[in-house]
């Protein structure tokens, strides 16, 4: 066993085996490189990573392989989960080398940690038009020997980009049309025979479709820019939840489409991708009513519940895609799999119903879904479905139980956490849901208890019962927003505290005054070459966003104007790139709409012993809006709008206010 046995994260520890001589990240891999003068081999990847396991395979386990890497470099095994800076930073390097990145990655530094040839997925040997990993290391070990300028001369080009790259200036503009760019790049890319946009792999685009609510609940706009934002949310939603990224049997949704269908997935399930889906089913229920939205929101929160919660409340990273070595196999069906577990009265029903043919979908299986019943599934929620439905699903998901299933990475993640708990925290206040909301607060607590140090700083993953790493913005920027939406959904002071002790932090240390924005790592972030700011949106909300939009709410919640200032510098910050690309920044323009718009505090006032109507303000869609329950003094102490608002005729009373100005009392939401 190498030195990664005695790691946290389970994608190291899948690699402890390996003969390659495997360092963790850190000073003694370093030092080494330093003192012996040799290049680093960085392979970046994570658990549920297919492609990651099968370079494992192929090469990592490949003695000659293993015998070239170990004599001529360096060779650090990262989880790109664990270590966000890494990742972000040398996947920069690898799409500014190749135009496109992905994982696993394999990054060539130099010991200053300089990138100098970098790369995906090599196979052992030459295939698919790919070099093979063989001959490339005999290759990259003569360019260190023979020519160490060109290796300079490519690291200082690299290195230059990557400064670039991370520079921002805050501008003067600031208005509204990136809303109306991404209006305009979004109806245009929009595949209308299958929803969503482009081409095949479709990734699910959550943050676009929440942004295109903004459009579509804007009664400024054209009622046509309305319709058809309302309609891309719509069908592609729906399509989603038809297809096979959704878990038809079992619940919540696979990381992507490998197909323009919704067809066929990569079988892995993200915590993220999950979080942010039920984010944009919930507000897509809020705005239309549908309750083929409230069935898919309240399935998804069955998979998580049942599947992805700890010990102590907090939630896993991800499930692989892969069981047995084969991908997607936990997953698929064939006809005598669904017949020898419903007989052959039922059979046809469910073959019929979930797409499931000799012939299979998916090499030789099935993957069930509904894909041929859009019209029709549409309009219905749980209470409306074929009366075989619950029965047989439950039968089917009992007798799935028994395979062998995908690993679980258990892995708690900050940020992602974050994530889920705002998700949680929305849903049920949405769907009146008091266990979601029992739950989100049980993972805040755990998060705010097992990973904070004793010097009170957050970090950023727990396993084995160890936190590790100083957290991150992304980790703060997460966290906080998801105190927040506990705090807007319960109406408990403590919750608002604990978001806005961490907006200080993070301003504290992640502010670059100078840029206007904030840096993905804080100054005790070390063994980086550049300092990066995250701006555009991945398979997570860039974390700047994230910022912005909970700068604004707590700003405006606590009266704090310095919060709200800083926002604004931020987004001025970004102005051009969200106008510009407005694909990429989603989240941050759903933020310049709230901040261009002007926040509505909603004050819902109740009088002692009474029950509070808090509850009706989340029935509908408002994105502009803070929802603030005065339930106590502690709330009327501690938020502004909520001072010398008495309960009117002591009965539950309503007050509208924007920019600390308040509409006349009303009683109805």
């Amino acid at each position: 066993m190498n030195r990664l046995a005695n790691e946290t994260s389970p994608y190291l520890k899948q690699h402890a085996h390996n003969p390659v001589d495997w360092y963790p990240w850190g000073e003694e891999a370093l030092a080494r490189a330093r003192a012996e003068g040799k290049p680093i081999f960085v392979s970046i990847g994570y658990s549920a990573c297919h492609w990651c396991h099968v370079m494992e395979r192929e090469s990592f386990e490949n003695d000659l392989i293993a015998a070239t890497l170990n004599a001529h470099f360096v060779c650090v095994k990262v989880d790109r989960e664990e270590r966000p800076d890494l990742d972000n930073l040398y996947m920069d390097a690898v799409q500014v080398m190749n135009g496109q990145g992905g994982w696993p990655m394999s990054v060539f530094l130099t010991p200053q940690l300089e990138p100098f040839f970098a790369g995906t997925y090599f196979p052992p040997e030459d295939r698919w038009g790919r070099p093979g990993f063989a001959k490339l290391l005999e290759q990259l070990i003569d360019v260190w020997s023979a020519d160490r300028e060109k290796v300079s001369r490519v690291t200082q080009q690299i290195r230059e980009r990557l400064e670039l790259m991370a520079r921002t200036t805050p501008g003067d503009r600031l208005d509204r049309a990136p809303l109306d760019e991404a209006l305009r790049h979004f109806g245009s890319s929009f595949d209308p025979q299958h929803a969503g946009f482009g081409d095949a792999p479709k990734f699910p685009p959550s943050m676009a479709l929440r942004c295109l609510l903004h459009v579509a609940a804007d009664d400024d706009r054209p009622e046509d820019d309305r319709a058809l934002a309302l309609d891309i949310v719509e069908q592609t939603l729906v399509h989603m939840a038809s297809g096979g990224m959704y878990d038809q049997i079992g619940g919540g949704f696979h990381r992507y489409s490998v197909d323009r269908e919704w067809l066929v997935p990569h079988f892995e399930k993200m915590l993220y991708d999950n979080a942010l889906l039920l984010m944009a089913y919930t507000e897509a229920f809020q705005f239309t009513g549908r309750p083929f939205y409230e069935r898919i929101v309240r399935e998804t929160v069955g998979y998580v519940m049942r599947e992805m919660i700890a010990e102590g409340g907090a939630f896993f990273a991800s499930q692989d895609a892969d069981s047995e070595g084969v991908e997607g196999k936990f997953f698929v069906w064939t006809p005598d799999d669904v017949e020898a577990v419903l007989g052959a009265d039922d059979v046809a029903f469910a073959q019929e119903y979930w797409d499931i043919e000799a012939r299979g979908n998916f090499e030789g299986a099935s993957i069930p879904n509904r894909l041929h019943a859009i019209a029709s599934d549409w309009t219905l929620g749980l209470a409306e479905l074929p009366a075989q439905f619950a029965a047989m699903r439950e039968r089917l998901f009992a007798a799935r139980s028994e395979r062998v299933a995908p690993m679980t990475d258990e892995k708690i993640i900050t940020a992602w956490n974050g994530l889920l708990i705002s998700a949680l925290a929305r849903a049920g206040a949405v769907f009146r849901e008091p266990s979601w909301l029992t739950a989100a607060a049980g993972a805040a607590a755990f998060l705010l208890d097992e990973l904070t140090d004793d010097d009170g700083n957050l970090l950023r993953t727990y396993n084995d019962g160890r936190a590790r790493f100083r957290a991150y913005l992304d980790d703060y920027a997460c966290l906080a927003a998801a105190l927040f939406d506990l705090f807007e959904a319960t109406g408990e002071v403590a919750w608002l505290d604990e978001s806005e002790a961490l907006v200080d932090t993070f301003v504290r240390d992640f502010w670059d005054p100078q840029g206007g924005a904030f840096f993905f790592t804080a100054e005790h972030h070390t063994d980086l070459i550049v300092r990066q700011k995250e701006s555009y949106d991945s398979a997570t909300p860039s974390s700047n966003s994230v910022a912005a939009m909970t700068l604004l709410r707590v700003g405006v919640t606590t009266g704090r104007d310095d919060l709200r200032d800083i926002a604004d510098t931020l987004l001025r910050a970004f102005y051009d790139q969200m106008k510009r690309m407005p694909q990429s920044l989603c989240e941050m323009i759903q933020a310049l709409d709230l901040h261009a718009r002007g926040p509505q505090e909603i004050v819902c006032v109740t009088p002692p012993g009474q029950t509070s109507r808090a509850v009706d303000a989340w029935v509908e869609y408002r994105p502009h809006a803070i929802i603030i329950d005065v339930v106590d003094a502690d709330v009327v102490a501690r938020i502004p709008a909520a001072r010398d608002r008495p309960a009117v005729d002591d009965a539950p009373t309503v007050y509208v206010c924007r920019d600390g100005t308040c509409e006349l009392p009303v009683h109805e939401i």
